[in-house]
């Protein structure tokens, strides 16, 4: 009765989540729940409790210092026009369709930091280029959010990437182990080079991409109005894009040459190449004038503030695993599942579990906070390499980002390409779907042959 009780508040979440679509909301309410169960009537000053246990939380600070870092980084990324400076590179060699696609491709990949700031700025800045040379828009589309989350959760030195070591870092895991998961996240390989034979039509188009070239073949527009979205999201970032001189593709190297570098010589230390990439950024652009002290401040505090949000869900994510300790919801779940589960299914299970969550909740970071607590002990448990769920636990985030409907990305997708929400992921299915099909079988083989 115990186990199940311990159940309840990651129900609340979930269920919540279904039929809300709020997470902040849900995250106070079910660690509130979670401290009910926990302190029965002393529930209140056991919940302040758990949340000044969040705040020294080593864990939680170090998330902080990556969210926050991040966000700072992506801003002066924008304000100084360094991705554009990239694009214009990249679309010097588009000399036809093909082409056109393959240099949108080549920008999700270079675009690599952060997955929404992948999406709306390769959507946006290649939109010109693709409909020069008569590409549907929902071809764009599906490019555009195909790369994002997918090259983010393969690129070691990524928000992404960071933010799940720092979950990892509750295991005793660090960045040695998820580059070791590396070669095992199936399905955003898959996704990756399944996007990159679309482009170039060795994969041909299928269901809805298919008639959009069809349409446009037969003198149809770019983008039928019924595939205009209802509302496009306001992002102001891409808005300045578009309106602002491309920056010198220095600006984005010079930082994240900083960033590896410096993380390499402080032992994988993310929290350290950020910062010191972050520096660089400030001297190179005061150095060049691009920006002024005034406004480089500026720009740091409002990518700093961008992460609030973020920040928020995840303090409360921490002060319901505190609950989840103390009801003891980790041991419950791996003494359940391992007792009549076989470890070669495992990896493949993970993927399915988080996949199908992820796609319901829209809800990404959050559930590899969530997820990793649970999967990794229970792999370690029952014999199972913590490399194989942890790249089962990102190919899930990864999929749900690219095929839930009302995700940010699908939605930044939509304000960059014009196309709604509900089309994309039309277009996308048979491709995500397949791509998914193929990441279960490559998971089952890995679980039968590696353990």
């Amino acid at each position: 009765m115990e186990g199940i009780i311990s159940c309840i508040p990651i129900a609340v979440l979930i269920i919540g989540l279904l039929i809300t679509k709020r997470m902040a909301e849900m995250m106070i309410l079910s660690s509130f729940v979670g401290a009910v169960l926990v302190f029965g009537k002393g529930f209140f000053g056991g919940w302040i409790g758990q949340m000044y246990a969040t705040f020294a939380n080593p864990s939680y600070d170090f998330l902080l210092f990556i969210l926050f870092g991040f966000g700072a980084m992506i801003k002066l990324f924008e304000k100084s026009g360094a991705f554009l400076g990239f694009t214009d590179i990249v679309s010097r060699f588009a000399k036809g369709p093909k082409s056109a696609m393959v240099a949108t491709w080549i920008m999700g990949i270079i675009m690599f930091v952060d997955d929404y700031l992948n999406v709306l700025a390769v959507s946006s800045s290649m939109r010109t280029l693709t409909d020069k040379y008569n590409i549907p828009r929902e071809h764009l589309a599906y490019a555009s959010n195909s790369m994002g989350a997918c090259v983010c959760v393969l690129i070691p030195i990524t928000s992404w990437a960071a933010f799940a070591v720092g979950t990892m870092s509750e295991q005793n895991l660090g960045m040695a182990d998820y580059c070791h998961a590396l070669p095992f996240m199936f399905f955003p390989i898959f996704a990756i080079v399944v996007c990159l034979l679309v482009a170039i039509g060795v994969i041909p188009k299928v269901g809805l991409m298919k008639k959009a070239y069809e349409r446009v073949e037969n003198g149809g527009p770019l983008l039928v109005e019924e595939h205009i979205g209802a509302t496009i999201v306001d992002m102001g970032a891409g808005e300045e894009q578009e309106d602002q001189e491309p920056g010198s593709p220095w600006f984005f190297i010079i930082p994240i040459v900083v960033l590896v570098v410096v993380m390499m010589i402080c032992n994988q230390d993310v929290v350290s190449g950020i910062i010191a990439a972050v520096a660089s950024q400030g001297v190179l652009y005061l150095a060049t004038r691009k920006m002024n002290l005034t406004e480089f401040m500026n720009c740091v505090i409002e990518g700093v503030t961008s992460m609030a949000g973020l920040a928020f869900c995840i303090f409360f994510g921490y002060t319901l695993g505190e609950s989840n300790t103390a009801l003891g919801f980790s041991e419950f779940v791996v003494n359940g599942l391992s007792s009549f589960m076989a470890p070669a299914i495992l990896p493949a299970f993970t993927f399915v579990i988080v996949a199908a969550v992820t796609f319901a909740a829209a809800s990404f970071w959050i559930l590899i906070m969530l997820s990793v607590p649970v999967f990794v002990p229970l792999a370690v448990s029952m014999g199972v390499d913590p490399a194989f769920v942890i790249a089962a636990i990102m190919s899930g985030v990864a999929f749900g980002s690219k095929f839930c409907f009302y995700s940010d990305a699908v939605f930044m997708c939509s304000a960059g390409t014009g196309v709604n929400n509900m089309t994309q992921i039309k277009v996308v299915a048979p491709y995500v779907l397949g791509c998914a099909f193929l990441a279960i079988i490559a998971f089952l083989i890995l679980g039968f042959v590696a353990i």
